[in-house]
C-alpha cells in the first residue's frame, strides 16, 4: 500500500500550493491513499465545508484536523455528516465528529486516526490511552493503521512513535509547521516522522506574516496574526506498507519550495 500525507495546509497560499502540486505528486509517487491535514486551511485557522470539499477535489481521501478544529462555527454544521474528515480522537466524549475513519484500498482496509498531544496544548483526554484502545480495536480487523499525531512537543510525538511501534503502520507528527529530518522506520515496522511540516507561505513565520510576529516578539503586545503572502512551500511524506503485514517498507520526506524545486 502506498500513502501520501501532506502537512498542515495554511490559508489560501497552502490551498493554492496543494491544488497546483498534488496532481504532480500523485503522478510521481502513485499513492493509493492521500491524506491532508487541513486544520489551518481557512485563513490560517480552522476549516470550512467548502474548503474541505475542495481538498477532496484536489485528490485527498481523508482530511485530518487538530487544535483549531473548532475555530470556525461552520464546522458544527457538517462534521457529523462527513466520514472523510476527522478531528482528534481524544477530545472528551460528546465532541462532534469522529476521531478515525476507515477506507477500502483495493480490498485492504486502512484505518486513519487523528489524535492530539497535551504538552503545551489544551487539556484534553490522554492521547496514549485513547490511541492504545483505538489501535488495538483497529488491529482486530486490519494491519493498516495510520496515525496523524498533532502535538507541540517533539518529545511527546517521539514517545507516541515508540508507544505505537509495531502496532501502527505509521505515526506522523503535525502542528509545529517545521518539517523535521528524522524520518525512519522504527524496529517494529512503524514509519515515523516527528513533524511533516506545513503547506503554505514560505517567507512567513510558521505561515504567519513575519512582520506581525517580529513586532509581537519585540513588544510583547497583542497582535492579530495574518497569513503571510509571497512564495509558498509544500511539505509531505510518502510511505509504502507491506500488503500482508501492514509494516512500513519505506518513508520519504517531501519538501518543495524555491530552494528545493520539485521535478516529476
Amino acid at each position: 500500500m502506498r500513502l501520501l500525507f501532506v502537512g498542515d495546509v495554511v490559508g489560501r497560499p497552502g490551498r493554492n500550493m496543494l491544488e497546483a502540486r498534488l496532481p504532480k505528486l500523485r503522478q510521481k509517487y502513485k499513492p493509493q491513499v492521500t491524506i491532508v491535514n487541513g486544520e489551518n486551511a481557512a485563513s490560517g485557522k480552522g476549516i470550512t465545508e467548502k474548503i474541505y470539499k475542495n481538498i477532496l477535489g484536489f485528490g485527498a481521501q481523508v482530511v485530518t484536523l487538530g487544535n483549531h478544529t473548532w475555530a470556525r462555527n461552520e464546522i458544527f454544521s457538517f462534521i457529523n455528516d462527513e466520514t472523510n474528515i476527522i478531528r482528534p480522537l481524544n477530545y472528551p466524549p460528546g465532541a462532534p465528529g469522529r476521531g478515525q475513519t476507515s477506507l477500502n484500498v483495493n480490498g485492504l482496509e486502512l484505518v486513519v486516526i487523528n489524535a492530539m498531544g497535551r504538552t503545551f496544548m489544551e487539556a484534553i483526554d490522554c492521547p496514549f490511552q485513547a490511541l492504545d484502545k483505538a489501535v488495538e480495536e483497529a488491529k482486530k480487523r486490519t494491519p493498516f493503521v495510520f496515525v496523524d499525531f498533532h502535538g507541540e512537543a517533539t518529545s511527546e510525538k517521539q514517545a507516541m512513535g515508540w508507544f505505537l511501534d509495531g502496532r501502527a503502520s505509521a505515526v506522523i507528527g503535525t502542528h509545529t509547521h517545521v518539517q523535521t529530518a528524522d524520518e525512519r522506520i522504527l524496529p517494529g515496522g512503524t514509519a515515523f516522522l516527528t513533524d511533516v511540516g506545513m503547506t503554505g507561505p514560505y517567507d512567513g513565520i510558521l505561515g504567519v506574516d513575519r512582520d506581525v510576529v517580529l513586532k509581537k516578539f519585540q513588544t510583547s503586545l497583542p497582535a492579530k496574526f495574518e497569513v503571510a503572502k509571497g512564495r509558498s512551500q509544500l511539505n509531505a511524506a510518502f510511505m509504502e506498507f507491506d500488503d500482508k503485514t501492514g509494516k512500513a517498507r519505506k518513508i520519504e520526506r517531501i519538501l518543495i519550495n524555491d530552494d528545493h524545486p520539485f521535478d516529476v
